[in-house]
Parts: structure tokens; C-alpha cells; sequence
């Protein structure tokens, strides 16, 4: 999935002379904690609500221009991305959000809580499911499994598995609604340990 489909388009966005009191108006006014910060149209900054907190009074955010506290040349995403890269920035760089790009022109802001919103869709977790935990230790296994649960007639929604390097890795099949205990026993006699299942 990519970060077009889960920025928000059409981002606020504050001139780089304008003052923190601004800022913080338009953070408020529309419900937001990040302002992409531009200067005839391009983008050359980033602030956000924690960029502000450090300045607690009124008469402070009154005379400080926004490009004295806006983060310069911040981190970006493009918008053809996928959510995994755009996941990935904000995680190593501990920020809450991303200007988005296309072809160097800011078209979208998207958030730490856009992507958590673009995974939960992935993996299925607002349908009704089932999650079967299953350790797969042979090369060809998952597309073994993959099978064996076609076979039985139940829908894939996603697939996951442990991130460590050690053999017999778990991988986390998110399934529709459906009689899994044909499956458990078919997996079983394939030899696969089914660990757990969550309905």
C-alpha cells in the first residue's frame, strides 16, 4: 500500500516568516500537531506541537518567527512509498509524521497514527478473523501452508512472521471466518506445530 492513499491531502501548511502564535493557532483551529513549513510554495521546513511546547508563554510565541524552532530540511516521503518505508522514517528518526513529496512538491502530510490506520487495514484486524500461529521450519513450508489452508477453503488475509533468525521461525496466518479444525489437523499431519489460534 502506498502513502498516497493514507496522507492526508491538501496539508496546512505556514509561511516561514509567520509567527509561532500562528502556528499554534492553525495547529488548534484544525487539529493537527504537525505544519509543513513553506516559502514561495516550497517546502523548506517542518514544526510540530512539540516544536512549540518549549515555549510556554504568550508573549513568546508572539515576536518568534516559525523558521527559528521549524525543523530545516526535514526528513520527507514520496508518495508513491510504501507504508513500510514511511513506517520505517518515522520509527528511526522518532518523529510523529512526514511531509509527502511528488516530484519535489509537497502534496500531503502523513502521520504515525495514518500508518497504524494503513496497517490495521492490511492485516485484516477490523474484519472478523482468525489468527493461527503456526512454526514452520522447512524450506518450501510456507507455501505448503498456503496450500493446505486453500484447501480447506479458508481466505489468507495477511501473513507475518518473527523477525529472529532462528530456524522454526513463527508465522502468523490471518484467516477469514471458517471450521478450522480440518485445518489444524491437516497442518499436524503435514507436520507443522500449529502454536496458537485466536478467533
Amino acid at each position: 500500500m502506498k502513502v498516497k492513499n493514507w496522507m492526508k491531502t491538501n496539508p496546512v501548511v505556514i509561511e516561514r516568516t509567520a509567527l509561532l502564535q500562528e502556528a499554534a493557532e492553525l495547529m488548534r483551529d484544525h487539529a493537527i500537531r504537525h505544519l509543513p513549513v513553506v516559502d514561495d510554495g516550497k517546502l523548506v521546513g517542518f514544526i510540530t506541537q512539540t516544536d512549540l511546547k518549549q515555549y510556554f508563554f504568550p508573549s513568546m510565541v508572539e515576536d518568534i518567527p516559525v523558521h527559528e524552532v521549524m525543523a530545516t530540511n526535514p526528513i520527507t516521503v514520496d508518495a508513491n512509498s510504501s507504508i513500510e518505508q514511511a513506517a520505517k522514517l518515522i520509527h528511526d528518526y522518532k518523529i510523529g509524521g512526514l511531509p509527502v513529496l511528488d516530484k519535489n512538491t509537497l502534496v500531503g502530510v502523513v502521520t504515525a497514527s495514518d500508518l497504524v490506520s494503513g496497517f490495521i487495514e492490511v492485516l485484516g484486524l477490523l474484519r472478523s478473523s482468525i489468527r493461527l500461529d503456526i512454526i514452520i521450519d522447512k524450506d518450501g513450508g510456507v507455501d505448503e501452508v498456503t496450500k493446505i489452508i486453500k484447501d480447506c477453503g479458508l481466505e489468507i488475509m495477511s501473513v507475518a512472521r518473527e523477525s529472529n533468525d532462528s530456524p522454526g521461525k513463527i508465522h502468523y496466518f490471518r484467516l477469514g471466518q471458517g471450521n478450522i479444525d480440518p485445518l489444524i489437523k491437516n497442518l499436524e499431519q503435514a507436520g507443522y506445530k500449529v502454536v496458537s489460534v485466536m478467533e
